[in-house]
Parts: structure tokens; C-alpha cells; sequence
């Protein structure tokens, strides 16, 4: 299952609530942006050198990545092969690049879109998080005009859900995974 959207869409917050509420499993996506106070490696991204990412590029170890805002983010092959040969139902939350290309070689994933109720709502949410400067914010908003364009264009997502309430979206969700 790809769950894609624009930065504070809500893609998080829902993955977040469908882990700890179903059996489906998050894959660990990896990641060349310097770790947060909050952030723990392996559970919230495997963090490494652009060296050592760039390396595993070249080794095929990911299944799809892609450079956003300054930083390599991609999937690493071997441990959503692993959970799918589990039976898992693994969720990928990632940008639309990452996605088309998950789409391409993974054709039978299931996309759900992420979008917010106004481009005003997705403002007041990325500024409320006070972690961006003003630049940083008016590039998250640009990148999200693209990437929906980009998202609804590919046909890949056969699941819109406005995430203006966060339970209703969630059981829209839900509804999506017991399908």
C-alpha cells in the first residue's frame, strides 16, 4: 500500500494510527537528512552518509529513491521483499516520485492520496509545525502544488481521501485496507 501526499497532508499521522491499530507494517524508508532530536535510526529512518546511500544506489539495494529538498530518501529493497514474503501488508509512505516508481514495477500496490481540505489548511499546518523557515515553507507549498498534479495525472491512485478530519480519514482508510 503507497501513501502518498503533499507535507502536511496527514500522511503520518494516519500510517501512524493504521500500525498501532491494524497488523500492517511501516516500511523504514533511508535517509541522508541529519537526524532529529525525536528521530531513532531504525525506527524512524535508517540515516547514513550521502556516500553510503549513493553506494547502495549503485548496488540496487533500494526500490525506489529520490532527492527531496536537499536530501536522499528511498526504500530499501531486501526488507519490504521480507515483509511481503511474511503475508505482511506492508505501507510505504512516500513522495510521488518514489511512488511512481514503486507503481512501475509494483503494479498491483494499492495508492491512497493524501490531500488536504485547502491549500490554506496545508499552510496553517506546515507553519503550526515551527520547524521551517519561510523559504523552506514557500518550497514545501510549490512542492505540493506539483506533487498532487503529479499524483492525480499518473493514475496510479485509485484512493483520494481529504484528510480535513483525521477520523473520518482514518476510517476511510480502514475501509481501503479491508477491501
Amino acid at each position: 500500500m503507497i501513501v502518498c501526499g503533499p507535507s502536511g497532508a496527514g500522511k503520518s499521522t494516519l500510517t501512524g494510527k493504521l500500525i498501532t491499530e491494524t497488523e500492517a507494517c511501516m516500511s523504514i524508508s533511508a535517509t541522508t537528512r541529519p537526524m532529529g532530536p525525536k528521530d531513532v535510526d531504525g525506527k524512524d529512518y535508517f540515516f547514513m552518509t550521502e556516500e553510503i546511500f549513493k553506494a547502495k544506489i549503485n548496488d540496487n539495494a533500494f526500490w525506489e529513491y529520490a532527492k527531496v529538498f536537499g536530501n536522499y530518501y528511498g526504500t530499501p529493497r531486501a526488507l519490504v521483499l521480507k515483509m511481503l514474503q511474511d503475508g505482511k501488508t506492508v505501507i510505504l509512505e512516500i513522495d510521488i516520485q518514489g511512488a511512481i516508481q514503486i507503481f512501475k514495477k509494483y503494479p498491483k500496490a494499492i495508492g491512497i492520496l493524501v490531500l488536504p481540505p485547502t491549500m490554506d489548511t496545508l499552510r496553517d499546518r506546515i507553519t503550526s509545525r515551527k520547524r521551517d523557515t519561510q523559504e523552506v515553507i514557500e518550497k514545501r507549498l510549490a512542492k505540493a502544488v506539483w506533487e498532487i498534479d503529479q499524483a492525480k495525472q499518473s493514475g496510479f491512485f485509485a484512493h483520494e481521501i481529504i484528510n480535513d478530519d483525521i477520523d473520518i480519514a482514518y476510517n476511510a482508510v480502514i475501509k481501503i485496507v479491508n477491501q
